[in-house]
């Protein structure tokens, strides 16, 4: 492919330099969505299946300029529209644990390669569980940043309020190495926030230092036994350790996943506007007029999946439904930032499992309905712009496969987040 031959180029072009750059050498996926110049970026979708990046995401470029190489990009559901990755238009990504079983998504592909050994790390997105899920389905280490810490330039918009850069890797320490390269502020992303602290870990953090709750409302009923008595588990291990580990209620975010999937659809509807057929991206050859361009483009480009939720935001955004449902939404989104602020008071993070379940079987969730409930762990610190991990603390009883412990931290503590996640790491191994 022309990635990897730029790929080759690149390391040819690297041997030929003095060793130069904290990651000189070392290979590196990139979700699709995220462009890397020279290459076809295709968000794993048909409309953008003939799309040349004309440049370079801002992340990615940050990643190369210390000596790192791409070689590939990663697949993904179409546009970051699902949860298993079964929603790409080109193939299905299968779990290295059980290849009947669903990597986990949006970033199933990246979660996948870092399992496999293929790279030690993949920068990806994060919309509201697009790199927690997987990586906990995977029994990889996964980072979703504070909003606006890592630039979104040359990342393909999903929901403009949530979508984050971040990366999965295979321990904390590389997590906080890459996160550290790519954050900081760009002028090109008017998002972005200023750099307060590297991110890099050093020493080793004292217990006693934090203090912790798990979310009393993530496990309650709808959450599958093995999950959580491997979560319960490792909260035990982490108290005997010497961690204080309490629990506390944010009975707000039961409504998290209903504000979540009105929000969204309504941000995808404007994001996706812009592919018509005329500018870039694919254009029909069935057309006879300026409108046969527009919706024949857009029907034969776009899959099932964005189409439901392109129609669901054009609803809810709609003459006489904004009020009843996208204001309402934006209104439970602000309670929940107050609650999570409140918590945030007494706590340095938060735990709770990342998903209700272990990865499925392929053709488990063809109902909509059913994969969107899969996300009712990971959207509400999306909402709030929070930064939360996935972090590898143990193998189902059951399925066999990992469960990943969410750490949640107050915006701004991505530090902290990664800081508590190696200490999670340390003890529960």
């Amino acid at each position: 492919s022309e990635t990897f031959e730029l790929a080759r180029e690149r390391a040819k072009l690297l041997d030929s330099q003095e060793p130069n750059g904290q990651l000189y050498g070392i290979p590196f996926i990139a979700k699709d969505t995220l462009l890397v110049k020279g290459t076809v970026t295709t968000a794993a979708s048909n409309i953008l299946g003939n799309f040349e990046a004309p440049y370079t995401a801002t992340a990615i470029k940050k990643i190369e300029d210390e000596g790192a190489i791409c070689i590939a990009k990663a697949n993904m559901d179409s546009f970051g529209h699902g949860s298993s990755t079964e929603n790409s238009d080109f193939t299905k990504t299968l779990n290295p644990h059980d290849k009947e079983r669903v990597p986990g998504g949006s970033s199933g592909g990246s979660a996948s390669s870092v399992a496999l050994g293929i790279v030690p790390f993949s920068i990806c997105t994060d919309t509201g569980g697009s790199i927690r899920q997987p990586a906990s389905f995977t029994g990889t280490y996964g980072l979703k940043p504070s909003y606006g810490r890592v630039s979104r330039n040359g990342a393909i918009a999903m929901t403009s309020s949530t979508d984050t850069v971040g990366a999965i890797a295979s321990n904390v320490k590389d997590l906080a190495e890459v996160m550290d390269i790519i954050s900081g502020q760009d002028p090109k992303d008017s998002t972005s926030i200023v750099k307060d602290e590297s991110l890099t870990l050093d020493s080793a953090e004292d217990k006693n230092n934090y203090k912790v709750a798990y979310i009393k409302e993530l496990l309650a009923d709808g959450v599958d036994q093995e999950v959580r008595e491997t979560i319960n588990q490792a909260i035990a291990k982490l108290r005997k350790s010497g961690i204080v580990v309490e629990e506390v209620s944010i009975p707000e975010i039961d409504y998290a996943l209903a504000a979540y999937y009105i929000i969204v659809p309504a941000e995808i509807s404007s994001n996706l506007a812009r592919y018509d057929g005329i500018r870039y991206g694919h254009s029909t050859n069935e057309a006879v007029k300026l409108s046969d361009t527009y919706n024949k483009s857009r029907m034969e480009g776009f899959n099932a999946e964005n189409k439901r939720r392109i129609l669901i935001g054009t609803y809810v955004l709609s003459s006489g439904y904004y009020d009843a449902y996208y204001k309402k939404a934006q209104q439970v989104r602000t309670l929940l930032i107050g609650a999570f602020n409140k918590a945030f008071q007494k706590y340095d993070a938060l735990l709770g499992p990342v998903a209700p379940t272990t990865a499925f079987k392929f053709g488990d969730s063809e109902d909509p309905i059913k994969m969107y409930l899969g996300d009712i762990m990971t959207v509400a610190p999306s909402l709030v712009g929070s930064p939360a991990s996935s972090i590898p603390v143990g193998i189902g009883e059951k399925s066999k496969m990992p469960v990943g412990l969410q750490i949640i931290g107050k915006h701004g503590d991505d530090k902290k987040v990664l800081e508590i996640g190696r200490l999670v790491e340390e003890v529960v191994k």
